[in-house]
């Protein structure tokens, strides 16, 4: 860790010239202290670190130091390889490898390429965590000890202990047999196999991972992107689905059929409203798609579900009814 560190610090250096001792601290998520003493340690080693006092002063290498250490480590790789989108680098644990690959792959850049390659990537948002609507997206917090227990089980091709908490029930014990990870929209899953039947592992109630020394039985070779869409259907086509008839604004729509498993049937009222009948996954998923939409939508059918939109709508004018 260390190591990769002091590389870090030195490619922080070369790309930005000077930094202060707290500047270096805080792009290595380390104390100052830390810092300070990894300066001495690459100092001793021989590298040309030096420092200038002053109100901008801070520490800088040498004019026209040059060094190899630009070799990317495993992890850095493989967060090179799912950096199409930073939120997944993030749920798989591998935020902090991939800011030190970028800092390598920059550095190993003609020095002709290098302050063009950097100007482009300032211009480039991708995949922000709110929306123009400043809603948050809604993220994943996985121990990294988890994540990484998890992961290494996956890429070893070993069986897995995991202490996992499904909705509704008492957390417990269960080995599995890891096939892939995958991240959809901030949220990660675990695609395994337990006793030969296919089963799906949502990271966040993953409470504790234990990877195991006996291997794994799956296939060698796997396509996780189908899996992932038969898990899907299979979702989507089982549980105690309702449908609803639901009138709903035009300009919501979209909103509506967003969150519905399916669309059955669509018409126009004369009003200009939109008649839609849609499936959702249950009772709560209706409830809530509905509810999202205030007074843009309304639910006429089953009355089941009028009824608990109605009591919703009650409980919160009684709550805001009298003064604070």
């Amino acid at each position: 860790m260390r190591a990769d560190r002091l590389v870090s610090l030195v490619l922080l250096l070369r790309q930005h010239g000077r930094l202060s001792a707290t500047a270096l601290a805080r792009e290595l998520e380390v104390s100052t202290r830390t810092v300070l003493r990894d300066i001495e340690a690459l100092s001793a080693a021989g590298v040309p670190v030096y420092a200038e006092r002053g109100r901008h002063g801070g520490f800088a290498l040498l004019p026209g130091f040059q060094t190899e250490l630009t070799g990317l480590n495993h992890d850095e790789a493989l967060a090179l390889l799912v950096a199409g989108s930073r939120r997944g680098a993030q749920v798989f644990g591998l935020g902090s490898a991939l800011a030190s690959a970028m800092l390598k792959v920059v550095d190993a850049l003609p020095e002709s390429y290098r302050a063009t390659a950097a100007g482009a990537a300032e211009r480039l948002l991708i995949d922000p965590e709110t929306d123009l609507l400043a809603r948050r997206l809604v993220g994943e917090e996985v121990p990294d000890t988890v994540v990484a227990e998890v992961r290494g089980a996956v890429f070893a091709g070993h069986k897995l202990r995991i202490h996992y908490a499904a909705v509704d029930q008492a957390p417990k014990w269960r080995t599995v047999d890891p096939i892939g990870l995958v991240t959809v929209r901030g949220q990660g899953y675990l695609l395994a196999t337990r006793s030969g039947a296919d089963r799906t592992y949502r990271l966040s109630r993953v409470l504790a991972a234990e990877e195991l020394d006996e291997p794994a039985q799956r296939p060698d070779r796997v396509d996780l992107d189908r899996a992932w869409q038969e898990r899907s259907t299979r979702f989507r086509s089982g549980g105690d689905q309702v449908t609803v008839l639901v009138r709903v604004h035009p300009e919501r729509r979209q909103d509506l059929v967003g969150t519905a498993l399916a669309v059955l049937a669509e018409e126009a009222d004369a009003d200009g409203w939109l008649r839609l009948e849609v499936t959702f996954q249950d009772s709560r998923h209706a409830e809530w798609a509905v509810w999202q939409l205030a007074t843009n939508a309304e639910a006429l059918t089953p009355q089941w579900l009028r009824d608990s939109l109605r009591d919703r709508a009650a409980a919160i004018a009684t709550c805001y009814g009298g003064s604070s």
